[in-house]
C-alpha cells in the first residue's frame, strides 16, 4: 500500500521530517549561551517531533492527509484493486471466501461485491472460486464451501482471512503452516445460515458482517498485483481479444467475453444482476500436487501450489492481450509479472478475476 504526495511516497516525507528533527536539536544545542535558549530549542524540537510521530500512531486506520510543504492531499489505494481510496482503507481485514462454482450450488451470491476473484482447481477438475472482500463487507454470500491448501497462497499476500464451511485437517495444516487464519462453521465461526432451498453440502450463506465484527482491525502492508501507475503507459500488446476459453480439465472450462470495457462470465452461476465484472482477466499457469486425501466420493484432492513461476496472459479491457511469465518467491509475496523478453507490466487499476490453471492441463485461447 502506498501514499502518494507530490512525487514523494509518505514513507519518505516522514523519514524526511525524522531527518529534520535529528538536525534540529544539535543544530541549538551548538549555539547554546543561555538557558532560556536552551528550553525554547527544546520546545520547539518536541512539538516537531509529536507533529512528525502523529502519522505513525500503532493501529490507526490510513487516511487522508496534507504535505507540509504543497498541501497536497495523501489518498490511499487499494491493495487488491489498485484503485484510490479518497477516504481510506477499510479497518477489516481481507476476507477470502470460498464458494461453490458448479450448478449444484448455483445461484452464486455476492460475488459482484468481490475485490477480486480467484477460480482454483478442485477434486474432479471442476472449480471453485476464492472471492476476495474488502471494500465490502456483504450480508449475504453463497454459497460456501470447504477450503483447500491452495487458499494458503491466495489469502497470504494480503494478510487475508480465510472463510469457509470446513475442511480436511490437511488442508488446515497448510494455511495454519502460512499463518492464514481460518474462519469455519465447523470451528463455529459466526455468519452462517442454510438456504432452504438448497441441499447439503451446497446449502451454506454466509452474512460477512458478522465475521468482520469479530475480526477486528488490521493493516494490509502489501499489494496484491503489480498496478499501473497514473500517467504510465502500459506494455504494447501483442494481439486483441473480445472472448476466451480458459481451461482448468476436461471437465471444466470458463467462457469469457468482453463487453463494454469488462470481461464477464459466459458459463457462470451468479444470481441475477450479480455476475462480476473484471476490468482485467489474468490468467496463471501453476504447479498442482497431491494434497494427500482423498473427497467423501474417493477422488484425490488436488492442490495448486500458487508460488514459484508459470506462463502468464493478461486480457485488458481494452481487449489488449499481453503474454509472458509470473513469479511468486514465496506464498506470501506480491506477483511479479515480465514478457517474454523480461520486461516487467504491470495490470490496469480495477477489479481482477485471477484463473489459477494447472501447468499440465490448463490453457487459455482466446478470439
Amino acid at each position: 500500500m502506498a501514499f502518494m504526495v507530490a512525487g514523494r511516497t509518505d514513507t519518505a516525507r516522514r523519514a524526511g521530517c525524522r531527518a529534520r528533527i535529528l538536525r534540529r536539536p544539535r543544530a541549538c544545542l551548538c549555539t547554546m549561551t543561555s538557558r532560556t535558549t536552551l528550553l525554547s530549542a527544546l520546545l520547539v524540537a518536541g512539538l516537531a517531533l509529536t507533529a512528525c510521530s502523529s502519522d505513525e500512531k500503532p493501529g490507526a486506520k490510513p487516511s487522508p492527509d496534507a504535505d507540509e510543504r504543497g498541501g497536497a492531499t495523501l489518498v490511499a489505494r487499494s491493495p487488491l484493486t489498485g484503485l484510490d481510496v479518497p477516504g481510506g482503507l477499510p479497518k477489516n481485514p481481507p476476507f477470502v471466501v470460498k464458494i461453490e462454482n458448479s450448478s449444484s450450488g448455483e445461484p452464486q451470491y455476492g460475488v459482484h461485491h468481490a475485490d477480486l476473484v480467484v477460480e482454483e482447481m478442485v477434486e474432479g477438475g471442476i472449480t471453485r472460486l476464492a472471492a476476495i472482500y474488502h471494500a465490502k463487507v456483504p450480508s449475504k454470500i453463497g454459497h460456501v464451501r470447504s477450503l483447500r491448501g491452495t487458499d494458503a497462497g491466495i489469502a497470504a499476500p494480503v494478510e487475508g482471512q480465510v472463510v469457509a464451511s470446513g475442511g480436511a485437517q490437511k488442508a488446515y495444516a497448510v494455511l495454519d503452516r502460512a499463518d492464514v487464519k481460518v474462519w469455519s462453521e465447523d470451528n463455529g465461526a459466526p455468519g452462517f445460515t442454510r438456504d432452504p432451498a438448497k441441499r447439503a453440502p451446497y446449502d451454506r450463506l454466509m452474512d460477512l458482517r458478522q465475521v468482520a465484527a469479530k475480526a477486528g482491525e488490521a493493516e494490509v502492508t502489501r499489494d496484491y498485483l503489480p498496478w499501473t501507475a497514473k500517467g504510465t503507459k502500459p506494455v504494447a500488446a501483442a494481439k486483441t481479444a473480445s472472448r476466451a476459453s480458459v481451461r482448468f480439465s476436461s471437465s471444466h472450462t470458463t467462457e469469457w467475453a468482453r463487453k463494454g470495457g469488462t470481461w464477464t462470465r459466459q458459463n457462470g452461476h451468479a444470481a441475477s444482476g450479480q455476475e462480476f465484472r473484471a476490468t482485467s482477466l489474468l490468467v496463471l499457469s501453476a504447479d498442482v500436487k497431491d494434497a494427500g486425501y482423498r473427497d467423501p466420493g474417493g477422488n484425490p484432492v488436488p492442490e495448486t501450489v500458487f508460488k514459484g513461476q508459470g506462463r502468464a496472459t493478461l486480457l485488458r479491457a481494452d481487449g489488449g492481450v499481453v503474454e509472458g511469465t509470473w513469479s511468486k518467491r514465496t506464498l506470501g509475496s506480491t506477483i511479479s509479472l515480465k514478457t517474454a523478453d523480461g520486461k516487467g507490466f504491470t495490470v490496469d487499476p480495477g477489479r481482477t478475476w485471477i484463473e489459477l490453471v494447472p501447468k499440465e492441463t490448463g490453457s487459455v485461447t482466446t478470439r
